[in-house]
């Protein structure tokens, strides 16, 4: 009988070891869980700032060509202003040839800076020279 009441004990012992093991494995499902949901922000985030540096590069480069095309004599300073109303910063802009424009810009985020290049003037007008980014 006592090998017999032994037997029981070790097996209540055994079952008592495992409890908590599940609310361990919860803990570590839910966080895989929010490191996926965090990574998923954050490629969201990055995405939209790269959007919205497009955006501001092709609104300004307008806005620029635009006042040059108006008569204006500093289409920087217009691409400066319509890059700022859009949340962007312009790194460098050069107006060219037959009213052509061609702005840079950067958009911070929480997931790192976006950049973008546009450029904008007339139909028809020459390409200018290409440059590594």
């Amino acid at each position: 009988m006592d090998a017999q009441l032994e037997a029981q004990s070790d097996v209540q012992l055994d079952a008592r070891s495992d409890a908590g093991s599940g609310a361990v494995l919860v803990l570590a499902v839910v966080a895989v869980a929010l490191s996926l949901v965090l990574a998923a922000g954050l490629v969201g985030t990055a995405h939209v700032a790269a959007a919205r540096a497009g955006a501001a590069a092709d609104l300004a480069a307008l806005a620029g060509a635009q006042h040059t095309a108006d008569g204006g004599a500093d289409p920087c300073g217009q691409a400066s202003a319509a890059a700022r109303r859009n949340g962007a910063a312009v790194t460098s802009c050069r107006p060219g040839p037959a009213g052509v424009v061609t702005v840079r810009v950067l958009v911070t985020s929480a997931a790192g800076p976006a950049r973008d290049v546009a450029r904008a003037g007339p139909r028809g007008a020459p390409a200018p020279p290409s440059t590594p980014p």
